[in-house]
């Protein structure tokens, strides 16, 4: 049963066309008509929505998927406003490779979804941190499920765990009870939250792998997060344990050295994750599978450290695709 149709016109962001660069892009702010809830889908009235990087390459045209014109956003969390009755008035969060990618998104006052996407916001996180955990943890989460979840006995060695997949696969693998190995930029304890002990490595401070080693008396890691892909494809290699796997997410150089009798003797596999392939169902499923975490602390969301109004968003695009690492939500 779909509550009345409310006749404010809201606003939302609208891409029309590819840019060369941040400079270039156009963000144009149209009128949005809440949308009517047809059978099986629900409209949320978006609270807070992350800028990912994501959501500004695509918005630059650099994904091929992306349709024009759209709404970007994959992230959001927000309120019910129309749809099912019961689930008018509830406060919801969720994710999607879809949104904002093959459909409009949740820079806009109004989001669509189907009802299936719908799960109800974690109570132990404000609005915008709900808004701003999506991506991140998803994608750290479908690397581990895809792997094998992390758990005691086990060594887990992240690659570029100042960003925020890195930092939440820190925290999944901390909660499952692993010992976690963090490669970071810098030295210095671990930038992010773990609920349990994180070794540090500075990445700038010599033989990754090596020290790797040093840590887990020769044996390696079992699991090796790579969130940067070639930049550390050697080393990752070097520091795999017998029967290993490696997880890759992104990377700067398509082409790397293949070691294959490295490889097979090794007994070592590797796995490829695609966030974009997770649609807002799947996607929003896998969040929730997190809630548990979120709502005893084992996991926690990430710092905001910027919210915007909508008609900011250009401002958050260009602090986001900056390299800033801090979480920037849009509050529509």
């Amino acid at each position: 049963m779909n509550a009345v149709l409310n006749t404010t016109v809201a606003r939302a962001v609208r891409v029309r066309e590819k840019a060369a660069n941040l400079d270039a892009l156009k963000l144009d702010f149209a009128d949005q008509p809440e949308p009517v809830a047809k059978p099986g889908f629900a409209v949320v009235r978006v609270g807070a929505a992350a800028v990912n990087p994501s959501d500004v390459k695509a918005s630059l045209g650099l994904m091929p998927q992306a349709v024009w014109p759209r709404t970007p956003g994959r992230d959001f969390a927000g309120v019910v406003v129309a749809g099912p009755t019961e689930w008018v008035g509830r406060e919801v969060y969720g994710s999607g490779g879809d949104i904002g990618i093959t459909r409009d998104g949740s820079h806009a006052r109004f989001l669509l979804l189907p009802v299936e996407a719908l799960r109800d916001r974690p109570r132990s996180i404000s609005m915008d941190e709900a808004g701003a955990v999506g991506v991140p943890f998803v994608t750290a989460y479908e690397g581990f499920r895809r792997s094998g979840m992390p758990q005691a006995g086990q060594t887990v060695l992240v690659l570029g765990a100042n960003g925020k997949v890195g930092q939440a696969a820190v925290q999944l693998a901390a909660q499952g009870g692993a010992r976690a190995i963090a490669v970071q930029r810098r030295a210095g304890p671990f930038e992010g939250f773990a609920s349990g002990p994180v070794d540090v490595i500075d990445a700038g401070a010599g033989d990754i792998a090596a020290q790797v080693r040093e840590l887990t008396n020769g044996r390696g890691a079992d699991i090796v997060y790579n969130t940067v892909g070639s930049a550390y494809f050697e080393a990752a290699n070097k520091a795999m344990a017998k029967g290993a796997t490696q997880i890759f997410i992104a990377t700067h150089d398509r082409a790397v050295p293949f070691d294959i009798f490295a490889f097979y003797r090794g007994m070592h596999t590797y796995v490829g994750i695609d966030s974009l392939a997770l649609d807002c169902v799947a996607a929003t499923g896998q969040l929730d599978a997190m809630r548990e975490g979120f709502e005893r602390g084992t996991l926690k969301p990430f710092p905001v450290a910027g919210a915007y109004a909508l008609e900011d968003a250009a401002e958050a695009y260009r602090l986001v695709l900056s390299g800033s690492t801090d979480r920037v939500v849009l509050r529509p």
